[in-house]
């Protein structure tokens, strides 16, 4: 284990990833209320799946016990990331939403601040 995890847990709510995460989580979800009917077990319910994905894999990565688990949690979140941007250019694509780059910028927001975790925990874990 790390010196910085050591005798103390990382807490996922301190994290500015969890949060923003979190946050855009919540702002899928707004987005996808406004998607045809016929995309409620379909492009709605998979970006819901992923935008959850993010944070919850945060959290479960910071509280696993060994940096090589924590890690494994973190590259989770990391293709959930990969995965909920795809989504969003195929709802553009889709016609259901015109403006996706604010979406865009705090997708890469979030993306780089869970590499730095990523790169956190790769020091430990070769």
């Amino acid at each position: 284990m790390t010196e910085w995890k050591k005798g103390k847990i990382l807490y996922h709510k301190d994290l500015e990833a969890y949060r923003l995460a979190m946050d855009f989580g919540v702002d899928i979800y707004q987005l996808t209320m406004s998607f045809p009917e016929s995309e409620q077990f379909g492009l709605s319910s998979q970006m819901r799946r992923c935008a959850v994905s993010i944070p919850s894999n945060i959290a479960e990565g910071c509280a696993r016990e060994s940096d090589k688990e924590s890690y494994r949690f973190i590259n989770i979140a990391i293709g959930s990331i990969a995965e909920l941007e795809t989504q969003i250019n195929i709802a553009q694509r889709l016609g259901y939403v015109n403006d996706i780059e604010q979406m865009i910028v705090n997708i890469k927001k979030i993306n780089a601040l869970v590499i730095g975790l990523k790169r956190f925990f790769e020091k430990t874990v070769s």
